[in-house]
């Protein structure tokens, strides 16, 4: 078989789905984010008058329609590769992943772009309750669209309610399990959840950004850096719980991927040790240099104490994943997951002495912190497709038998093509988000225009436009 330094067309073509779909995955992390964020903060502004929400809402909306539009962009390239690169796969699962790709379209995306004209452009035409229904629409429609998504990629992990026909195609026996196929809860749930964190740390990255900069006199600053820890602190402990659910989840229905996960190489018949961290040695079987507790496992996985487990020694070697890119992407997200429930609690800590915007060093790690999330979803995403090989649909289709007949340069070539193409195309657009975030929400934002009446900020009394040099009222969401 043809090779290009190594790697045969199979190889490469998937390299360039995991590269599309990664770059892709950046936008809709915080898009889904962003636009219930969007949401809430008209809706503070619409229950306060408080400028400073109305001022925040025109800021984030424009970083909002940019990383909507590279997310779409994105996408439809993405899936332009069920075609070019697995035209089997889309041959066999296509009676199954057709119709619900076709549903995404229809229900989710039709209500974002019917409405996110609306969103955009809209408060002075419409009024403000048109165009707070209009923005709760763009929200609903980007939680639709990632249900859909979801969906497809869980039956691909969980298969189930489908039959054979006489093609080699899977058809449609009940929907109703195809849409709701045992990991699909978990899955969308840890995803959407990710999907506010990413946006929580965005946001809050963004406020540190200011903070340090001395702005804390701002108020839409205060306030967008006040609503990001509040919900980190909430969120970040809620996603350790749906993250533990969902590995359960996995184990019962992907065993061997849990496995890689955990760098269990061999079987153990009294008591089940946690790796936290290793070499994985693939070849001879073994992890080298092991850093374990020892018995921690079992209760991690319900198998007490005692519990006993089959490792990979039991599993033949030709369906075994890539283990090390699996244990070490999935060491990456848990670290992340610790590291934003500690920023968190921090921020709470921060915030009952009185010294949330003051806090140098909270800031400092805040910023840090900011592309976490987008790092986490990324790891968790290999974590999740990696461990799915040599599967394209688990225990059904080998992802060799999905792939399209082209030759290794053919392949090779669209691949570099974009690897070019995305990073000048949607470089650019990340670099002119970064200068969007690079300054702070003003009172002369585009587009901004307070109602008729005294602009309140702090819920109780009228008070003057602040600009930022001056230091405001405590607004509700400190």
């Amino acid at each position: 078989m043809e090779t290009i330094f190594g790697l045969d067309a199979l190889m490469l073509a998937r390299i360039q789905f995991g590269f599309t779909v990664s770059f892709h995955f950046i936008f809709p992390a915080l898009s889904i984010g962003l636009a219930s964020y969007l949401a809430v903060l008209n809706g503070m502004y619409l229950w306060t008058r408080d400028e400073s929400y109305l001022r925040l809402f025109k800021y984030w909306l424009k970083i909002f329609a940019i990383s909507f539009a590279m997310g779409v962009v994105s996408g439809i390239v993405m899936a332009y590769q069920f075609g070019t690169n697995w035209s089997v796969f889309s041959d066999r699962a296509g009676p199954v992943i057709g119709p619900l790709m076709a549903y995404e379209v229809l229900t989710a995306f039709f209500l974002e772009a019917g409405f996110l004209g609306i969103m955009l452009f809209g408060r002075e035409r419409v009024g403000n309750g048109l165009h707070m229904f209009a923005t709760l629409m763009v929200a609903v429609g980007t939680v639709i669209s990632a249900t859909w998504i979801l969906s497809v990629n869980s039956w691909m992990h969980t298969p189930a309610g489908f039959a054979m026909n006489e093609a080699g195609q899977y058809v449609p026996e009940n929907w109703w399990e195809i849409i709701f196929n045992p990991s699909f809860p978990y899955r969308l749930a840890h995803s959407v959840t990710a999907a506010y964190l990413t946006t929580a740390f965005v946001v809050g990255g963004v406020g540190a950004w200011h903070l340090l900069r001395g702005r804390s006199g701002n108020a839409g600053v205060r306030t967008m850096f006040s609503m990001a820890m509040w919900m980190i602190v909430v969120t970040a402990p809620i996603q350790a719980v749906l993250g533990h659910e969902h590995g359960l989840n996995t184990y019962e229905h992907q065993p061997v991927k849990v496995l890689a996960m955990e760098g269990h190489f061999r079987s153990y018949e009294d008591g089940i040790p946690l790796i936290l961290f290793g070499i994985p040695d693939q070849e001879a079987g073994e992890m080298r240099h092991a850093l374990e507790i020892p018995r921690l496992g079992g209760p991690i996985l319900k198998k007490g104490w005692n519990g006993s487990l089959d490792g990979l020694d039991t599993v033949p070697d030709e369906l075994e994943p890539p283990v090390a890119p699996v244990f070490y992407a999935f060491r990456v997200m848990v670290g992340l997951g610790v590291l934003m429930i500690a920023l968190g609690v921090w921020g709470l800590a921060a915030r009952l002495r009185g010294t949330l915007y003051d806090a140098t060093w909270l800031h400092r790690a805040m910023l840090a912190m900011g592309p976490s999330g987008f790092v986490a979803v990324i790891a968790g995403w290999l974590t999740t497709e990696i461990g799915r090989q040599p599967f394209v649909i688990y225990g059904e289709l080998m992802t060799a038998d999905a792939v399209s007949p082209l030759g290794t340069a053919a392949v090779a070539a669209s691949l570099v093509a974009f690897i070019v193409i995305y990073f000048a195309i949607f470089g650019a657009g990340i670099v002119y988000i970064l200068r969007l975030m690079g300054h702070a929400p003003e009172l002369g934002e585009r587009g901004v225009r307070a109602e008729p009446g005294p602009i309140r900020t702090a819920g109780v009394t009228p008070a003057p436009q602040l600009g930022e040099g001056s230091r405001g009222a405590q607004h509700p969401a400190e």
